[in-house]
């Protein structure tokens, strides 16, 4: 495995190690004004949420690698301690990465990237009408982490009023993941789109306490064919099948075929171990058990 010691890389080989390993990460198009009242739009992925009681999110407008200089955003949200936090999905990231171009201050970015600009409820700064969410915020602190090229400024904000747009609401009124279609920052040019297939849910661990990896039988926890993922999911159990729940599944159509065609138990176990692999990614968990623990009742299947 390489290894690093981030002294001795150069500011710009850091960075980039940094943001195409530490990815994807969601994207704050940050809308600002300064004391003469004129819009600035800029997008960060230094950015995520910290906090809903009260509602925190934090981005960071980071001093330039290059030349060490600081971003209107920073200025004009230290100045007026106001933002609107715009989040992006796939049918504006194109505007919003145009909106990042460096154009001189008091140039106004909503022009610049055809972003629609629409009134706040309660702040000065403009909402990007084509966002999904828009997050209207106070800034309740800045943080400067160090004076160098690439130096954090943690702008600590707090979300006083939230806009979703109907289009990516569902009937019960919480945000359909799909349709919101949420793009994520990596590294160098590249993005990742967060909807379709990329999307799989994982069912959070059991209240109950799940049994853990350490508990699954050593003929399953050392497969060659199951994985970490599979494991995780086989260990997020309360209790095993019982025998009479394992033989039920043994009369299965597969069941029996894998029992039938197998030379000998090793065999047999290693297709129990793909057919319950296939079964983990659907999701059937339990199935998958009484799949695995049906090795012991070879015999009484063939």
């Amino acid at each position: 495995m390489a290894t690093f010691d981030p002294a001795e890389l150069s500011g710009k080989d850091l960075h980039g190690m940094l943001l195409s390993s530490i990815a994807p990460r969601p994207i704050c198009l940050a809308s600002t004004i300064d004391a003469e009242g004129n819009n600035n739009l800029s997008p960060f992925s230094y950015f995520n949420i910290f906090g809903t009681n009260p509602p925190l999110c934090i981005f960071s407008p980071a001093r330039r690698v290059r030349d060490n200089t600081t971003k209107d955003t920073l200025h004009n949200a230290d100045e007026t301690r106001e933002v609107v936090i715009n989040l992006v999905n796939f049918d504006i990231v194109q505007q919003m990465s145009l909106s990042s171009t460096e154009y001189p201050t008091g140039v106004d970015e909503f022009v610049k990237s055809g972003l629609t600009a629409i009134a706040s409820d309660l702040i000065k700064p403009m909402r990007v009408k084509e966002a999904p969410v828009q997050l209207e915020c106070t800034v309740r602190d800045v943080v400067q982490t160090g004076d160098g090229g690439g130096a954090g400024n943690l702008i600590i904000c707090e979300i006083i009023k939230i806009h979703v747009n109907d289009a990516v609401l569902l009937e019960d009124g919480t945000i359909d993941q799909h349709k919101i279609d949420l793009v994520g920052r990596l590294g160098k040019n590249w993005y990742v789109r967060a909807s379709g297939d990329a999307l799989f849910e994982v069912e959070k661990p059991l209240t109950t306490l799940g049994i853990g990896v350490d508990q699954i039988p050593e003929r399953i926890r050392k497969s060659y064919i199951l994985t970490g993922n599979d494991l995780g999911m086989l260990g997020n159990v309360e209790k095993l099948p019982t025998k009479d729940e394992i033989l039920s599944v043994c009369d299965h159509p597969r069941m029996k075929d894998i029992f039938r065609s197998s030379s000998d138990g090793l065999e047999a176990r290693e297709l129990l171990h793909e057919y319950a692999h296939e079964l983990l990614l659907k999701g059937k968990v339990s199935k998958a058990w009484k799949v695995l623990l049906a090795d012991q009742f070879a015999n009484q299947s063939k």
